[in-house]
């Protein structure tokens, strides 16, 4: 008899679909949209809701699933685009059987694995991000709207910003910030920076979906009356639950079978969505205020690790990481870190910090990466090492504390941050991707001989 754990006390119903929403889906890759989406698709259908996919990638690296699909090795830059073509295809087929028409599906087709390097690095920049595989640095498809549009932040937030202006949706379905797979990080925190910069014209809910986590769902396989639960250690997390129908639960099946290139690599863990309801929702942002007072005041954070065990069966997440968590003051962003295995020759971490200031273009705001390790700590603003006067990291008592100047992050409204440890080359662990909000005081501050306003705008 299968018996599966409870559905966690944080989990609340969907809010209804009505006739007068617009959804707009942002998958990853081709297949992610029915796997995460399938029952909001019919639901919305039923509803007389508008309706729109926007693909981020082809899903054109995935050179495992075709060795298995097409038997045989890719070595060829057109094998790859055929690939891309090939998901395209069954993507439009899937969404066909849903009852969705081509001219409702907008395929961006940016790099597979690489969007999160180019968010992290590709900006400003007259060298776009080329592929590993497929040596290609811009947009192949003819069939994409920016076609010929080179591998840079810009091009793809410029996409994304035109994809949600266009559309002016109630309701965005996109992939989660702990999703395993980076395109999936990646595509969250590019909608993410084009809301805020739409803040004011566009405010839709925003319901993100998870896809990749190790060991989850639970069971994998097709099994149509059980209930997909939300993993364990994502204890923080508020999941809204959509039921579906038998009949959904069904048509989603179906739906995702029309995904042969990919079903015949892993057979077991697509269906395992098609289950009898979704799970959509997203972590809280984290308020960081300045403080009169030196007091610290840590926001601790959720550590789910890449290894999410089974908990209910009594298997316990392999962490490295212990604590995360975050504080401030009016000059400085703190990180404070306990981890089992010191930073030395052996284990290193690595932060990425991304501000997000209103009002300044976010290609010109610092992506910064701190590397703490066994050659002490580094800082890189996108490819380029820098100094950072300021900056430094602590350990006492068994734990770290990564010092950063303000300044060195744009002043941000927001920072959008992760830490990932290693061992050696192999990473160990990433954590998810939280949003800190950045509550700047009101009081004038008066440093280095020079006036600033309170919310640490222009100098005066």
């Amino acid at each position: 008899m299968l018996v599966l754990p409870a559905m966690a006390e944080t989990t609340i119903p969907f809010p209804d679909i009505s006739g007068k929403d617009r959804i707009l889906i942002f998958a990853p890759h081709p297949d992610d949209e029915s796997i995460g989406c399938g029952g909001v698709i019919q639901e919305a259908l039923r509803a007389g809701a508008q309706i729109k996919v926007c693909y981020f990638t082809s899903g054109d690296h995935n050179e495992l699933s075709f060795v298995v699909y097409k038997k045989r090795v890719p070595l060829r830059q057109k094998a790859f685009l055929k690939l891309g073509e090939m998901r395209r295809q069954e993507s439009v087929k899937a969404m066909e059987y849903f009852g969705l028409s081509k001219d409702q599906l907008t395929f961006l087709c940016y790099p597979d694995w690489g969007t999160m390097k180019i968010l992290l690095q590709y900006w400003r920049t007259s060298r776009p991000f080329r592929t590993l595989l497929t040596r290609i640095d811009r947009v192949p498809a003819s069939e994409a709207p920016s076609y010929g549009a080179p591998y840079v932040g810009e091009s793809v937030l410029r996409d994304i910003k035109n994809v949600i202006t266009d559309f002016k949706p109630t309701k965005i379905f996109v992939s989660h910030p702990v999703d395993t797979n980076r395109d999936h990080r990646a595509l969250y925190l590019f909608v993410k920076v084009a809301l805020w910069d739409l803040e004011g014209e566009i405010t839709p809910e925003v319901h993100p979906y998870i896809v990749h986590v190790p060991r989850w769902p639970y069971p994998r396989g097709f099994y149509p009356r059980a209930e997909l639960t939300p993993p364990y250690a994502l204890r923080e997390v508020t999941w809204r639950k959509l039921p579906l129908p038998e009949q959904d639960v069904d048509k989603k099946h179906r739906a995702i079978l029309c995904y042969n290139s990919q079903i015949e690599y892993e057979p077991s863990y697509l269906v395992s969505f098609a289950r009898q309801n979704e799970l959509f929702g997203d972590y809280p942002h984290v308020e960081l205020r300045d403080k009169a007072s030196a007091a610290a005041d840590w926001r601790e954070m959720e550590i789910p690790g890449e290894a999410v065990a089974d908990e209910t069966a009594g298997e316990k997440p392999a962490k490295n990481i212990t604590a995360l968590a975050y504080d401030r003051d009016e000059e400085f962003l703190f990180i404070r870190l306990k981890v089992k295995n010191p930073l030395d020759k052996a284990y290193g971490v690595q932060v990425h910090l991304l501000g997000y200031r209103k009002g300044t273009d976010f290609a010109e705001m610092p992506k910064i990466r701190i590397v703490v390790g066994m050659r002490g700590m580094k800082i890189w603003d996108k490819r380029r090492k820098i100094a950072v006067p300021g900056a430094d990291v602590r350990k006492r008592d068994g734990e770290y504390v990564i010092r950063v100047p303000l300044v060195a992050l744009g002043y941000p409204h927001y920072v959008m941050a992760n830490v990932t440890t290693y061992m050696g080359s192999l990473q160990l662990e990433e954590t998810a991707w939280r949003i800190l909000q950045m509550k700047m005081g009101t009081v004038p501050i008066f440093r280095n001989g020079t006036l600033y306003a309170g919310n640490q705008d222009q100098a005066v």
